[in-house]
């Protein structure tokens, strides 16, 4: 359902909140702040725009840097206080080199993210979450001597090769019955699988979709 911009309520300095999250990872990237022009430039040139309350005027994310915000979808919450931007982003979206401003862990009993593997917690796959995190973030960051880097800086056909040497290890570890290497090697495609999702800008929510529309149809 679409509403209109109208809706939208700025608070008594014309301003509201904006949250950028990747719409391919779901990582939240970064909080800004938008006024009505910058709300309309983003929505006629598909790119984010903000209003600096530290420079008090426009700005549009990557300008400088070149690392750009591309809006793929736009929404706003039900008091129409807050925004949602979803991105593609470019390279980090922090100004400190980061691929999320949101790099600082605060410790709270019962809930530390690093208590408790994910593998072992109540979400069976939320690992796979936390590594398309991690491999989103290896792609905006680049991290030197990273293998995730390496295999987005060779491209999508060294991924490729990666994904076909890993798909013939799983193949001939099931040959073998070893379910020892066969693990190992299934961890290995999934794996640069998923890199290749990341380097196509195609989300795991999407295959995930695509997986329930086929068990609906059986």
């Amino acid at each position: 359902m679409t509403f209109s911009v109208d809706q939208i309520k700025y608070d008594a300095q014309g301003l509201v909140p904006a949250i950028v999250q990747d719409a391919v990872s779901k990582e939240v990237l970064m909080l800004a702040y938008m006024n009505s022009e910058s709300l309309q430039r983003t929505i006629q040139t598909g790119d984010t725009w903000f209003w600096s309350r530290s420079r008090n005027e426009l700005w549009n994310k990557g300008a400088t840097s070149g690392h750009t915000q591309k809006v793929k979808a736009l929404r706003y919450d039900c008091d129409a206080d807050t925004l949602l931007v979803l991105v593609e982003q470019v390279g980090p979206a922090c100004h400190n080199g980061s691929y999320t401003c949101f790099t600082a862990n605060i410790a709270v009993e019962g809930s530390s993210e690093e208590a408790v593997p994910a593998a072992t917690g109540g979400d069976r796959f939320a690992i796979l979450a936390e590594l398309e995190a991690v491999i989103a973030s290896r792609d905006a960051e680049r991290p030197e001597g990273a293998y995730t880097t390496y295999l987005f800086e060779k491209g999508v056909d060294k991924i490729l090769k990666k994904v076909g040497e890993e798909t013939a290890e799983v193949i001939i570890a099931a040959k073998n019955k070893d379910n020892d290497e066969l693990r190992y090697e299934a961890s290995d495609l999934i794996f640069h699988l998923m890199v290749l999702l990341r380097n196509n800008k195609l989300p795991l929510d999407d295959i995930m979709k695509e997986l329930a529309n086929r068990h609906v149809k059986k």
